[in-house]
């Protein structure tokens, strides 16, 4: 069970998670993760706060609050990857109501690492500008 500093409860904090962070989406769930910078003026930030989203899509409820313990418990395990001050939100895909916990452990993993990256050569990384050679040399000639 997710420890109560760490359950993200106000709408606001879903909202912006989910229009701002970055999404990683796997086939049994999509992460949102809002990481916050470190401001030097902050003394402590608060703790990392994870929010889960299981809509009726997912199943009836019996199948949703099962797929909400599962989600929870594999976060609990997961906190210490996520810096203080970031918010998570993990939602549910319609196929998490028939995977085991290994299956939505699995994705969840995935999923984070993707949201984590923040490394140069990470996928992301192929979107930076550059400029075609045929371009460079246009410009090289007119000028």
């Amino acid at each position: 069970m997710l420890p109560a500093p760490h359950r993200m409860r106000r709408r606001d904090d879903f909202a912006r998670a989910v229009r701002r962070g970055r999404r990683a989406g796997r086939p049994l769930l999509a992460v949102h993760l809002l990481s916050t910078e470190a401001d030097p003026s902050v003394e402590a930030l608060p703790p990392a706060r994870v929010g889960l989203v299981v809509s009726r899509a997912v199943g009836p409820a019996v199948v949703r609050t099962t797929v909400k313990r599962r989600l929870r418990h594999l976060m609990t395990d997961r906190l210490p990857r996520l810096a203080a001050g970031s918010l998570l939100v993990v939602r549910a895909n319609p196929a998490a109501a028939t995977a085991s916990s290994a299956q939505l452990g699995a994705d969840l993993d995935r999923a984070l690492d993707r949201a984590l990256d923040r490394s140069p050569g990470g996928r992301h990384a192929q979107r930076a500008h550059h400029e075609p050679a045929s371009t460079a040399r246009r410009h090289e000639v007119s000028r």
